[in-house]
């Protein structure tokens, strides 16, 4: 893939109708997640802090449910010792919580996640954060916000001053966010802030569409997301909708807008990166 910028311009309107089009089909009796099995916003919160490459090598079952991979796998772990432990997802618990512990969370069945070192630090920085501003809960930071997911004042800004969440494109905010809303924790008064999710799945999909042009991993993120939220607005669809039904879909098909812009791939996550 060649390393010049991602051109900026907006999407080819054509392509743009043409993928607004397949998307509403798409949609078609489509239910989003309600993120049911998140036990409360604590949980929320720190599994989100650490929700990229989870580097399994295969899918588990857990609980009897399942197989599980990748960040369902993770979730699931989480979330089924959050039931079991109160209190395991908490600021309080995970103020110094050390690599050894996460690793013993994520481990299953000889597999172990990746980077456990890096997920521990990102755990601390959140849970001092909380601890510090928010006396350690993520209903109290939800509250704070008095619904707005923009401006100074809003989750976005609130969520940006944690080092999981700094990414300038806000995926693990947004994806917050969209948990919290569905599971009535947040409401928002400002959805048109909202947008979609710019990962690995939703960059390729847009890649392979025409809807932007090959580049650097950052340039080519941004213009996902400014293609995909006309998307959006030429189907009717509210972001975080579409950010679920393509990266469902997407996952498995590359294609699934069609491959106009021929057979390419998401370009290399920079060294370092913990955002997607």
């Amino acid at each position: 893939m060649s390393a010049a910028p991602a051109a900026r311009q907006p999407a080819d309107p054509e392509f743009l109708r043409e993928a607004a089009a397949r998307v509403r089909a798409l949609a078609a009796g489509y239910e989003p997640p309600r993120f049911e099995h998140v036990p409360n916003p604590d949980a929320a919160v720190f599994l989100c802090a650490i929700d990229h490459r989870t580097g399994y090598q295969r899918g588990h079952l857990v609980g009897g449910s399942g197989p599980f991979e990748g960040s369902a796998l993770l979730w699931e772990l989480a979330c089924a010792e959050e039931r079991r432990r109160p209190g395991t997802l908490s600021a309080e618990a995970l103020r110094e919580v050390g690599t050894p512990e996460v690793e013993r969370l994520f481990r299953i069945g000889g597999d172990a996640v990746a980077g456990p070192e890096t997920r521990a630090r990102l755990w601390r920085d959140l849970a001092a954060g909380l601890l510090e501003r928010h006396d350690g809960s993520a209903g109290a930071l939800l509250d704070s916000c008095g619904g707005r997911l923009g401006d100074s004042g809003g989750l976005l800004a609130k969520l940006a001053g944690f080092a999981a969440y700094s990414d300038p494109l806000q995926k693990k905010s947004f994806l917050f966010a969209k948990i919290a809303e569905r599971r009535g924790w947040l409401t928002v008064t400002d959805p048109d802030s909202w947008q979609v999710c710019a990962d690995n799945v939703l960059m390729r999909l847009a890649l392979r569409a025409g809807l932007v042009a090959p580049g650097e991993a950052d340039a080519v993120r941004a213009a996902t997301r400014d293609a995909f939220r006309r998307v959006a607005e030429e189907a009717d669809m509210p972001p975080p909708v579409l950010d679920d039904l393509l990266w469902e879909r997407g996952r498995e098909d590359p294609d699934l807008l069609g491959m106009a812009g021929g057979d390419l791939r998401e370009p290399p996550r920079p060294e370092g990166t913990v955002f997607y």
